[in-house]
């Protein structure tokens, strides 16, 4: 089958998931996906969002760990430069797309054409939404199970999973992005890393900002050689082991980069990092 029939064969699948109705895609999901799925059409409602908005303790409650991620300008650069590089003429897959926002960077990098599926309808309305309002034709969204996700099997050139692996179960979707990922095709990961005693407290007194599931599954080191029997593993990198302080200390922020460009070399530092990202490469 040449690229051109690929490409046909991966639209009409999708077409197929988009045409599964509300009721059989809901009875299809087990307890866990259901809650994760309850759990983030609530955290992405832009209403939800804006009412949570008006009052600082409800916000705090529900959101405040966005604070941090004013800064982590270092990895999103990375990240950004990343789908630049590897989206170009491409069929890119938003892996757990949230918002759609990394696949929207890729329609707008050039991919031949950018999806992105996650188990939120909310999450899809809200990014098929922002593609309409930028114009954007090279890209489709669609509501589908990460772990069971229906598209051909060796479909899908580059992927990104950002920050959603800890919300799946490692022993389903390795062998899924294997499946739907092309010879030679490769995969980046850009997830929390479970080692750093202040931020496992913080995940521990802020409760609401994740699932069972979620809290459970940060990822560790074990997890990676895990992702060792289903690919090749590359380019693992370590990001912000002090500059999250730069959310209390705004001031300080370019300090605390400067020290984190120095920690994440040195071993025994590193594995104190937030973030990771690691790659994932086809050994078909």
């Amino acid at each position: 089958m040449n690229d051109s029939d690929k490409l046909a064969e991966l639209k009409l699948a999708i077409e197929n998931i988009k045409s599964i109705t509300n009721e059989a895609w809901i009875g299809s999901l087990d307890d866990r996906k259901i809650k994760e799925l309850e759990f983030h059409n609530r955290d992405r409602d832009p209403e939800f969002v804006e009412t949570a908005a008006t009052d600082s303790d409800t916000f705090e409650k529900f959101y405040g760990n966005k604070k941090f991620y004013r800064t982590v300008q270092r990895s999103t650069e990375y990240v950004d430069d990343w789908i630049k590089v590897n989206a170009k003429g491409k069929v890119f897959l938003d892996f757990a797309c949230g918002n759609g926002e990394h696949a929207i960077k890729a329609s707008e990098s050039g991919a031949e054409l950018a999806l992105g599926l996650d188990i939120s309808d909310v999450s899809i309305n809200n990014a098929e939404q922002e593609a309409t309002k930028r114009k954007l034709e090279n890209i489709l969204f669609f509501q589908a199970d990460c772990e069971d996700t229906k598209l051909p099997d060796d479909s899908v050139d580059v992927i990104i999973c950002s920050g959603m692996l800890h919300h799946l179960d490692l022993s389903y979707v390795f062998p899924e992005l294997r499946r739907i990922l092309k010879d030679k095709g490769k995969i980046l990961a850009i997830e929390a890393l479970d080692y750093n005693p202040f931020i496992k407290l913080y995940r521990l007194i802020t409760p609401d900002m994740r699932t069972e599931w979620e809290k459970a599954h940060i990822l560790s080191f074990a997890d990676l050689k895990f992702a060792e029997r289903f690919f090749d593993v590359k380019n693992v990198k370590y990001w912000h082991v002090v500059s999250y302080a730069g959310a209390y200390l705004e001031k300080l922020l370019p300090f605390l980069n400067f020290m984190d460009s120095i920690m994440e070399r040195i071993p025994l530092l590193r594995v104190m990092s937030w973030i990771f990202t690691f790659e994932l490469h086809s050994n078909k």
